[in-house]
Parts: C-alpha cells; sequence; structure tokens
C-alpha cells in the first residue's frame, strides 16, 4: 500500500490569490503592519482562516524582528536555607501563579507568549543565555534580594527588563523600570490593627533580613507597634514558607508563651503559624490575633480566613507587562516605575 504524501501547506501567494490582494499586501498583514487598510486587513485575516495558511515564525522574526514571546524569570539569587527543592517552591507559592495570570491579561491579547524561566543559581547562566540568544524579546523578572546579579546581566544585554520589585542599586538610572508595593505602609497597616484590636504582646514572623521587602514590612511594623507605645515584639525569622511559619511559631510559644498578636510576613507563614498556635491550644483569634500578608488564596482557605494586607499581585503583574511592552515596542521610552498601596482585608483570625 502506497503512503499519502501530506498534502502541500497553503501559501501567501494562495492567501493572495484568495483575497484578491497581492502577496505583499499578505506579508503586511501578517507582520502587522499598521497603516494596512482595516478592511484589507479584515479580507486577508479571512482568506488566512479559509487556506489554512499558518506563517512561518522563523521567517517572521527575520521581518519583524520580534519572536512573539517575552520571559517570566523567577529569580533565586543565592542558595536558599530552606530544606525544600527551589521548583518544589517555586510552584506551591500562590504568588507566581497570581503574576502569570496578570502578565497574561496583557500579554494574551496581544498573541504574546510568556515563558515561564526558574533561575536559581545553578541556572543562572543557562537562563542569560537562552536571553542573549533572542528567543524572547523582554523579561519580567520576579526577584528578592538586593544582591541579585540577574538585573545587571540582562541590562548589560541591551534587552528590555522590569522588575517585580525595586532592587537597590538597579533602578530607571540603569534603564530598569520597576514596579513595587509600599511595602513599609503594609507592615504599619498590620500593627496599627493589631494594637487597635487591643493586643499588647505582640510578635511577628519576618522573611530573610536579605530581602528588601521583608525587611521594609517589617520596620514598618515596627514603627506601628512602637508609635502605640507597646512593649516591643518579638521578632522570629521565617522564610515564607508554611514550613517556615510553623517552625517561628513553635520558637515564639517557647519564648513568648502569652503572645496574643501575631504578623506574619507572608500568608503562607501565617497560615503555618496559625496551625500550630492552635495545635498548642491557643485559640485564634480568641487567644491569639493572627494577620497575614499577600490576600492570596492561602488566605481564604485558611482555618479561620486570615485577616491580611492586600497586594495587588494581578494588577502590579499586568502593570509589569504594561511596562515591558511598552520597552519593547519603543526602544527608546524611558524607564520607569509605579508604586501600589497596600491594604487590609478583615476576616476572621484578627
Amino acid at each position: 500500500m502506497t503512503a499519502r504524501r501530506p498534502a502541500p501547506r497553503p501559501t501567501l501567494e494562495a492567501v493572495a490569490a484568495v483575497a484578491g490582494v497581492s502577496r505583499a499586501t499578505v506579508s503586511r498583514v501578517i507582520n502587522g503592519v499598521p497603516t494596512v487598510d482595516p478592511t484589507i486587513v479584515a479580507v486577508v485575516e479571512k482568506a488566512i482562516e479559509e487556506t489554512g495558511y499558518v506563517p512561518n515564525l522563523a521567517a517572521r522574526t527575520l521581518v519583524t524582528r520580534r519572536t512573539g514571546s517575552v520571559a517570566l524569570v523567577v529569580s533565586e539569587p543565592t542558595d536558599h536555607p530552606s530544606a525544600s527543592p527551589f521548583l518544589e517552591r517555586l510552584f506551591t507559592d500562590p504568588y507566581i501563579g497570581r503574576v502569570t495570570a496578570g502578565a497574561q491579561e496583557v500579554l494574551r491579547p496581544r498573541d504574546i507568549h510568556l515563558a515561564i524561566l526558574p533561575a536559581d543559581p545553578p541556572a543562572h547562566d543557562q537562563v542569560v543565555r537562552y536571553v542573549r540568544q533572542g528567543h524572547v524579546d523582554g523579561v519580567l523578572l520576579v526577584t528578592s534580594s538586593a544582591n541579585d546579579p540577574l538585573p545587571a546581566r540582562f541590562a548589560a544585554l541591551s534587552v528590555p527588563v522590569v522588575l517585580s520589585t525595586r532592587t537597590e542599586g538597579v533602578d530607571e538610572a540603569a534603564g530598569i523600570s520597576w514596579i513595587d508595593l509600599d511595602q513599609a505602609a503594609g507592615g504599619r497597616i498590620a500593627g496599627e490593627h493589631l494594637a487597635a484590636a487591643g493586643r499588647t504582646r505582640l510578635a511577628t514572623v519576618s522573611g530573610p533580613p536579605d530581602v528588601p521587602f521583608a525587611r521594609l514590612r517589617l520596620e514598618g511594623f515596627l514603627a506601628a507597634v512602637r508609635d502605640a507605645g507597646l512593649p516591643e515584639p518579638f521578632v522570629v525569622e521565617g522564610d515564607f514558607t508554611r514550613a517556615g511559619g510553623e517552625a517561628a511559631a513553635r520558637a515564639l510559644l517557647a519564648a513568648r508563651p502569652d503572645v496574643d498578636g501575631v504578623f506574619a510576613a507572608s500568608d503562607l507563614m501565617a497560615d503555618g503559624a496559625s496551625t500550630v498556635l492552635q495545635e498548642a491550644g491557643r485559640r485564634v483569634p480568641e487567644d491569639v490575633a493572627v494577620v497575614g500578608f499577600d490576600d492570596s488564596t492561602v488566605a481564604h482557605q485558611a482555618h479561620p480566613p486570615l485577616t491580611t494586607v492586600r497586594q495587588p499581585v494581578e494588577e502590579m503583574a499586568s502593570e509589569m507587562a504594561r511596562l515591558l511592552l511598552a520597552a519593547i515596542d519603543d526602544p527608546e521610552v524611558e524607564a520607569s516605575s509605579t508604586q501600589f498601596a497596600p491594604h487590609l482585608v478583615v476576616r476572621d483570625s484578627a
């Protein structure tokens, strides 16, 4: 039996014949040239659908110098002390899902694909090489450390980059845009809420001190507690994981068993701390009020649901994507920054 040969792929000429226009006009429509009459665009797009034509992306990239893709690089700048592997922490943290969803809201209507690139230290060189080789048109960089080498390495490639937080030493002056939350204000909101609720023996589960936004959340919380005239809170360092929150709560109970209010610098840590407190016989919120940070799905699913400081991650990620597309569309556009305001979401834990 003779194998049937596959039908030849439709060509530009076939699309042009169906649309009744020139091959050059079809090419301009496919490459998104803005000066083509919208009526002609509609006719050509209908002909493409009828013929089943699939553009040659490699050829299109040569013409437009665009890949139609951007990278979401999630960076871990140094070896992490957590026992959980990087990829496990990456894909169980609701923050990354929220960033992806927010970015997609802006990228999808432009038919731009999002490539998620985990970048723990062993993968840094590989990720930089991937970007340098031109596989993506720009980078959305999620990082948490002031010492992360990737912002400067990407900037040296002259590739558009937008950061998920302001990183010390790399900002608009270096040609890199960034978005961020007023982190100190978020910590202050948590401290003011606990103080207003009559809690006087406070503690906090902070993030690692080398993470700028964790440090700012802690500073804001401590300032609010001091302004309220309360004793200095007990500080336990965490790592933004549920397990870290559990370990911090055990250390807290051993040192301050009479604690009546806890602020954790992430919802995951707050949920872990709340679980341990309740297992130890402390009722939440009757005995101990617990406040988290993020307003992620974890806050809704916790028992009891968490009072938390909301950061609008989806909106922030959408703004990151808009800034990146602006830099891709116009390489001469100036870098810029946007800061969002936090607010408190009151639920049952405090």
